[in-house]
């Protein structure tokens, strides 16, 4: 997918106003990407959650556009507040940008955007993610803050879309140990007996509340 910068369409102004923008120590980007709003006892938290609720509601579709067409940071920054507004008419354009896996960072907002709009359809472009790309093990990209996303899903839909990828020796396992430091790390480990507490545990245990903030 080409990147373009929002100044060649005449919305240059989207960087300063919901990227780089600080309503705490540090640019937006930097926040989101760092997920310090969801730590206890941040002191920026009630502030930085609230404009962040507010440009969701009233960013426009045409500068999330220019914001998914340019780099890891406004497509991170565009991502969130597409969650966060639950902006469901972007579900098919971040699908396909999760899958094209081309930027770092911006893939787990992705996935916390999907994880946000909370219908089957995003379950299924999570599961597709996981298909290609748990196979490749030796590809560390957002597979954990995908899983984490379907762990999610599937318990808000009461479906079971991640057993497959998270039964014994299966997709999930084989992706962890390819890399040794990963074995028996308790953050990558299954929880056989609760699949839904399953891998990755803690990316769950942090998406949850992100998605209930959101609210």
């Amino acid at each position: 997918m080409p990147f373009q910068h929002p100044e060649e369409i005449g919305y240059g102004y989207v960087i300063e106003r919901y990227v780089t923008r600080k309503d705490s120590d540090h640019p937006r980007y930097l926040e989101l990407n760092s997920a310090r709003v969801l730590r206890p006892g941040w002191p920026h938290a009630k502030r930085f959650a609230r404009h962040v609720i507010e440009d969701a509601a009233t960013i426009t579709d045409t500068e999330l556009e220019a914001l998914l067409a340019y780099e890891w940071r406004s497509r991170l920054t565009a991502a969130w507040l597409i969650g966060v507004g639950r902006r469901a008419s972007f579900r098919e354009r971040l699908g396909d940008l999760l899958l094209a896996s081309e930027v770092c960072y911006s893939g787990s907002a992705y996935c916390f955007a999907l994880a946000r709009l909370g219908a089957h359809a995003d379950a299924e472009i999570l599961t597709a993610y996981l298909d290609h790309y748990l196979p490749r093990t030796d590809l560390r990209y957002d597979q954990p803050a995908a899983l984490g996303a379907l762990l999610h899903l599937d318990a808000h839909l009461d479906t079971h879309h991640a057993d497959r990828f998270t039964q014994p020796y299966g997709l999930w396992d084989q992706w962890v140990n390819a890399l040794v430091h990963l074995r028996d790390h308790p953050d990558y480990t299954p929880r056989r007996a609760a699949p839904l507490d399953g891998p990755p545990l803690c990316l769950r245990q942090r998406l949850d509340p992100a998605v209930a903030a959101a609210a």
